[in-house]
């Protein structure tokens, strides 16, 4: 069975804001801080593992500079104390297992650094997520 991957199935809501004028190649990637467990080996080979309690997480959004959203995050980035944070999701609805990740509370790492050419060039934030859940 042949699969389809259409990158406009792919959204980035930020504060209820769905971010629009993505970069042409990863426009959007999510990691947790810390792996799920670290495991143990003793001298004879028994192994134990520690679960991790430690869910925050990093979504990387990257925009076309002359994307409308850049200056939306610029000012989010910008914002201090409980003004400064937001809800975040990611959501896949390219296939039946409809991935969203998400965060309640989520925050702007610093406005994206900006560099000139001839060229249309690309901006990335950095978005900081105290507890990412994968669905």
């Amino acid at each position: 069975m042949v699969r389809v991957y259409d990158p406009k199935d792919v959204n980035v809501i930020v504060g209820g804001v769905a971010l629009t004028g993505f970069a042409e190649d990863t426009f959007v990637q999510a990691e947790r801080m810390e792996d799920s467990f670290t495991e143990y080996v003793g001298a004879k080979g028994e192994v134990a593992m520690a679960e991790s309690n430690n869910k925050t997480g990093e979504i990387t959004v990257t925009l076309e500079a002359t994307s409308p959203s850049v200056e939306y995050l610029n000012r989010l980035a910008n914002k201090k104390g409980q003004n400064a944070v937001f809800s975040v999701s990611v959501m896949d609805l390219n296939d039946d297992s409809r991935v969203v990740i998400s965060g309640a509370e989520a925050r702007v790492r610093k406005p994206a650094s900006h560099e000139y050419g001839k060229e249309i060039g690309e901006r990335e934030f950095v978005i900081f997520v105290s507890e990412m859940e994968y669905r």
